[in-house]
């Protein structure tokens, strides 16, 4: 709770193509059984993710930059990175 993450979705095809990719970076306001939700830094929707602490890691002290914006976030605690496929339409 209260740790700065930054977060990267990868949206692919059902054909496994790449089709858009975001990052977000937030704090954590909830991690609990149902799920980890994340207050957007800039406000907006809160974030909510699986009840999955695997794909989270402790983030290397440094900058990153965000490639939709070109914000730059520092020393963020942790980097999760998540891949949604989209089902088979057949």
């Amino acid at each position: 709770m209260g740790r700065h993450v930054l977060i990267g979705f990868t949206y692919v095809s059902a054909e496994d193509v790449v089709e858009s990719q975001e990052q977000h970076h937030g704090l954590v306001v909830r991690c609990d059984e149902s799920g980890v939700a994340v207050d957007p830094w800039g406000g907006g929707e809160l974030i909510t993710l699986p009840p999955d602490l695997r794909p989270f890691r402790t983030a290397p002290p440094g900058e990153y930059r965000l490639h939709s914006t070109g914000e730059v976030v520092v020393d963020p605690d942790f980097i999760a990175s998540w891949t949604i496929t989209q089902p088979d339409p057949a």
